[in-house]
């Protein structure tokens, strides 16, 4: 029996996200996916979309996991994952013309979020799509009363963690030359925006 790590809201979320991938990510090569987790994002989207090279990457304690799941798909689109944490200068070599990132801003505190839109330019290319999956606010309000409670279990495990607002998100994206091209509603009130380089 396997014992790969698994996340059951990622088998959930995954095909939601990908119906949104297949439009964003269609004439895309190169993505680097942050905080790849259990890796089992990357398996789905890179087989469901191999035109694509997915470059996971997570913290080191992450890798093992990820390798599992990639061993065991043993697709030519998904090379070794690379350790990467948003607050150290070293990020996994590009250029990337696009970037996916699920679950990961309500987890990070807000300097490591800060951290992760400032380090886009150095790896991406002009016309960059980036590709972000997770529950936003909107005006400084919860979209429903699961985020709600969402927001207050995260904040009782660390209380650095917390549901973010996306216009704030929004200016981080801006000030690293990133506009937001759309902004999907998918299942249990999780949006996937989406940003463009200039």
């Amino acid at each position: 029996m396997s014992d790969k790590p698994y996340s059951a809201a990622c088998e959930r979320n995954r095909d939601p996200i990908l119906d949104v991938l297949r439009v964003h990510f269609a004439d895309r090569y190169h993505v680097l996916e942050v905080g790849s987790g259990t890796g089992q994002h990357a398996v789905h989207f890179a087989a469901a979309l191999p035109r694509l090279i997915w470059q996971t990457s997570d913290r080191a304690e992450n890798l093992p996991g990820i390798d599992q799941w990639l061993a065991e798909a043993a697709l030519a689109n998904t090379p070794p994952p690379r350790v990467f944490d948003v607050t150290q200068s070293i990020w996994p070599p590009g250029p990337y013309d696009a970037v996916f990132s699920a679950n990961t801003l309500h987890i990070m505190a807000w300097s490591e979020v800060e951290a992760l839109f400032a380090g886009l330019p150095a790896v991406t290319n002009a016309g960059a799509k980036l590709v972000i999956y997770g529950p936003f606010n909107y005006d400084g309000r919860f979209t429903s009363p699961s985020n709600a409670a969402f927001d207050a279990s995260l904040k009782q495990r660390a209380p650095h963690m917390g549901i973010r607002d996306a216009a704030a998100v929004d200016a981080l994206a801006h000030a690293a030359g990133f506009e937001l091209l759309d902004d999907v509603a998918l299942p249990a009130n999780n949006r996937c925006r989406i940003w463009q380089r200039r």
